[in-house]
């Protein structure tokens, strides 16, 4: 067995910025051709600023994703506090953020997944190139997020994160899933052209990550629970409302202070060389999973988190994650869930401090009150939150469900684990038994639904859309609301995985998926598939010698795509059970 040290060796460039920092590019007189080209750049105005520390600041800002697209604002606000407090700052904008919202339904969703790991070795190609002693990431999008806590750990140097924020919700009461899910209802004629028109015009207001309790907000709550961010990261709004008509908006005073503190918390954890590794355990990833259990958080935080297990070395299993699941209540409910409350719901009822004070409060809580976080400890932010509100979080004496929001299920169809989000199935969806339809991509599937091939009652099969098979795995959303906004009563698994935004009876994740000889790429046409959420059991129902038999005749999986970036993403990404974290052990 590998000690720690060992398994977060990555290089003698990393190791020697972990040791040194700036001071690799700061001292001696080899290196004032350096110096030369930093003052050229405006980092420093003369040699005398070598003495201070340097930060970089990484931001995601882009316009292709209204919740990057105010980042600069933002990135410019961090820039000037943290030369206020001393530093020499390296700014720095990464590439590869992509909106799962624009790229679903079209090939583009296939490289969302990969550029997780895009994101994350950019970083680590920044800060080795330009050793600095402290960085501190400003994201908020799905990929982009998880992506900058893997750089936190891989590289373990002083960081801190920060979000822009999340949107608020349309001036009518909207979000983006109700524009799919209208999409959906106008298929089946429930709602006219004009209507999915105005859903598409007022459903996203501004700028902020899509406002329900999809992936991207998920993550940044998972932010405070973890440790990696401060107290509101995930549940402060990007802007407020300009006026009362809620006819424009404008950014959020409390956002912009929420990024100065944060180079303020950068310093602290620089002053007293608290690093990533100091913060994430595995009773941090508890914490995580704890909170995701308790306010029904996206089925990809499980992808995100294992992968950030993976990423600081700390062995972590989806049963462990069922344990937490079994003990921890789940105490709010957001859209898609919960159709009409939003995260700025739950920040007004006191946000994750406060869903975390009350589940602290469970008999048997599985939360880790003492692990370390960028501000202090977790009870810090706890201690100081707020009571329930009764509504958006409910109390742990009247939970939604007296377990939490996502469970793991296991079975022949799932050998190695698929994911849930019971938060968002109906009561009478929980135990359901039906006949596959089969659907060999994520276009066929929809086009399928769509054109009404989709009856009440099926199990619709979605395979070879896993992390080689897609590849990429892409998720689901199209497919899932056009299910629900068509009021079609059916199940739907897959090897790829769901946007937050879906709800319904939605399996993901199987594993092992169907381009690796997984079961589910032994399913024939209708074949009885049984869930039970309850049991945490996906089955596929004919005997074990057949299933042996169809899988003995499988024919070898051959890749979708032999060239470019995604070629050879595939060859190295390993199974959604695993966080699809890509190999990099040299065997």
């Amino acid at each position: 067995m590998q000690n720690k040290d060992e398994k977060q060796f990555i290089n003698d460039g990393i190791e020697n910025v972990r040791k040194h920092g700036s001071r690799i590019v700061a001292e001696g007189n080899k290196m004032l051709p350096a110096a030369s080209l930093m003052k050229a750049a405006g980092v420093i105005d003369s040699l005398k600023d070598l003495d201070r520390p340097f930060v970089t600041v990484i931001n995601s800002y882009t316009t292709h994703i209204p919740g990057h697209a105010h980042l600069d604002r933002l990135g410019d606000v961090l820039r000037d506090e943290l030369k206020r407090l001393g530093f020499n700052v390296w700014y720095a904008n990464i590439g590869a953020a992509i909106c799962d919202g624009i790229a679903m339904g079209h090939y583009g969703m296939k490289y969302s997944l990969a550029s997780r790991e895009l994101i994350t070795d950019q970083i680590e190609s920044i800060i080795a190139a330009h050793p600095c002693d402290a960085w501190i990431g400003i994201g908020n999008c799905d990929k982009i997020v998880p992506a900058m806590y893997n750089a936190m750990v891989r590289i373990n140097i002083p960081a801190v994160y920060v979000s822009g924020g999340p949107m608020l919700a349309g001036s009518r009461g909207g979000d983006l899933i109700s524009v799919f899910e209208g999409v959906g209802k106008h298929s089946a004629g429930k709602i006219g052209e004009d209507d999915l028109r105005k859903l598409a015009e007022t459903s996203c207001p501004g700028c902020g990550s899509c406002a329900g309790m999809f992936t991207a907000n998920s993550m940044n709550c998972l932010g405070e629970a973890v440790g990696l961010a401060l107290p509101g990261n995930g549940t402060i709004t990007a802007e407020i409302w300009a006026d009362e008509q809620k006819t424009a908006t404008k950014l959020n005073p409390q956002r912009i202070q929420l990024v100065k503190d944060a180079a303020s918390v950068l310093r602290r954890c620089l002053d007293e060389n608290i690093r990533p590794l100091d913060i994430i355990s595995r009773d941090a990833i508890d914490n995580a999973f704890i909170l995701d259990m308790a306010m029904g958080g996206s089925t990809n935080t499980v992808l995100h988190t294992l992968a950030l297990a993976a990423e600081a070395g700390v062995e972590y299993d989806l049963d462990r994650i069922n344990r937490i699941s079994s003990i921890t209540p789940c105490i709010c409910k957001v859209s898609p869930s919960r159709p009409e409350i939003h995260i700025e719901d739950v920040h007004r009822a006191g946000g994750i401090s406060a869903i975390l004070r009350e589940i602290s409060k469970a008999s048997g809580s599985a939360l880790h009150l003492g692990t370390v976080t960028v501000t202090g400890t977790l009870a810090d932010a706890v201690n100081a939150a707020s009571d329930p509100d009764g509504d958006v979080i409910r109390s742990i004496g009247s939970p939604f469900s007296p377990d939490g929001g996502l469970a793991i299920l296991f079975g022949n169809v799932a050998p190695n684990g698929a994911v849930v989000k019971v938060a968002g199935v109906a009561e009478d969806m929980m135990t359901f038994e039906g006949p596959a339809v089969i659907y060999e991509s994520q276009e066929e599937a929809l086009a399928g639904i769509l054109d009404g091939y989709v009856k009440d009652g099926d199990v619709v099969v979605i395979r070879y859309e896993g992390p080689r098979g897609g590849p990429g795995m892409q998720e689901m959303l199209s497919p899932t609301s056009a299910i629900t906004g068509a009021g079609i009563r059916a199940a739907l698994i897959t090897d790829g995985r769901f946007s937050g935004g879906t709800r319904g009876l939605c399996v993901g994740h199987i594993s092992p998926e169907a381009a690796s000889a997984g079961p589910i790429a032994a399913i024939q046409k209708g074949d009885r598939i049984r869930i039970d959420t309850g049991e945490r059991t996906i089955d596929l129902m004919i005997e074990d010698d057949e299933l042996n038999r169809r899988l003995d005749d499988l024919p070898g999986f051959e890749p979708k795509v032999t060239r470019g970036w995604l070629a050879r993403y595939l060859l190295h990404v390993e199974s959604a059970d695993r966080g699809a974290v890509l190999k990099t052990q040299m065997n």
